[in-house]
C-alpha cells in the first residue's frame, strides 16, 4: 500500500546527466573571497607577481604610511612632495568625476600586497589609460608624489597600464618648479645640445602644472651630471 519503489522500466526514465566544468582559476576564486567577505582567505592574487612588482617599482603602501609617520613625528622623508614614482597593484574602485571645467577626472584606489593607495587621475592620463582602468586589473602607475599635510599621501598619475604590458622605461625626469629663468635658459641650452638624431633616452619636465613630455636626448656618461650641474641632484631623476 505504501510502496514507494518504482519498477525497473520506471527507474530507467530518470537518468542524470552530469555536467563536468572547469574548475576556477586562483584569480577567479580570490575574486570571489574578496568580493564574498570583504577580504582575501586562502591567498592575494599579487602573491606571485611580487618580484616582478619589486623590479619595475620604487614605492609601496608601507613606504606610504612610513610619510605620514615622517610628518607626524616631524622626521626627514626618504620621499618628497612632487617626486616622480612607479607604484603597482591591484584596482579595487574608481570613481569618476567631473570638474568645474566640464573634464573628466577619477580617484583609483588600488591595492598592493600591504595596503591601499589613492590614485589621482586627471583627463589626459584617463583616456590614454580607459583600457587598463578596470576593477581587478593588475597596474603600474608612473606619476608624481603628492604629500599634504593632515591628508594620506596619494600618486597623481601620468600613466596607467597593466602589468603584463609594462616595460621598464628608461627616462630622464627634470624637475623644473620653483626655478629662476636663468636656469631654465641654461637648461633648455643643454636640451638642444644633447639633442639629436642618435637619441636614446625620453626626458620629462616636471613643473607646477604637472608632468610633461620633452622630447629625448642622447645620453653619454657624463650627461647626467651636467644636468645635476644646472639644476641640483635633487631635481635630476634618472628611472631605468
Amino acid at each position: 500500500m505504501f510502496d514507494l519503489g518504482e519498477s525497473k522500466e520506471e527507474n530507467s526514465k530518470h537518468k542524470y546527466i552530469f555536467k563536468e566544468s572547469e574548475e576556477y582559476s586562483d584569480k577567479e576564486l580570490l575574486s570571489m573571497e574578496k568580493e564574498m567577505l570583504g577580504i582575501y582567505i586562502s591567498g592575494h592574487p599579487l602573491e606571485k607577481l611580487k618580484q616582478e612588482i619589486i623590479n619595475q617599482t620604487n614605492i609601496n603602501t608601507i613606504k606610504m604610511k612610513e610619510i605620514t609617520e615622517s610628518i607626524e613625528n616631524e622626521t626627514v622623508s626618504e620621499y618628497k612632495d612632487g617626486q616622480t614614482v612607479s607604484y603597482a597593484g591591484i584596482i579595487t574602485s574608481i570613481k569618476k568625476k567631473y570638474t568645474k571645467n566640464n573634464t573628466v577626472m577619477a580617484f583609483v584606489t588600488i591595492e598592493d600586497l600591504y595596503g591601499q593607495a589613492e590614485i589621482i587621475v586627471f583627463e589626459n592620463t584617463y583616456m590614454s589609460s580607459q583600457s587598463s582602468l578596470i576593477e581587478e586589473n593588475v597596474v603600474l602607475v608612473k606619476g608624481r608624489l603628492s604629500i599634504r599635510e593632515d591628508e594620506e599621501p596619494k600618486i597623481v598619475a601620468s600613466s596607467i597600464e597593466n602589468l603584463t604590458n609594462a616595460k621598464k622605461e628608461k627616462k630622464l625626469v627634470l624637475d623644473i618648479r620653483n626655478t629662476d629663468e636663468e636656469t631654465k635658459v641654461k637648461l633648455r641650452g643643454a636640451l638642444r645640445f644633447f639633442k639629436g638624431d642618435r637619441n636614446n633616452l625620453k626626458v620629462e619636465i616636471i613643473d607646477e602644472e604637472g608632468t610633461k613630455p620633452c622630447g629625448a636626448i642622447f645620453v653619454i656618461k657624463d650627461t647626467i651630471e651636467q644636468f645635476e650641474d644646472i639644476l641640483g641632484k635633487d631635481k635630476v631623476i634618472f628611472e631605468g
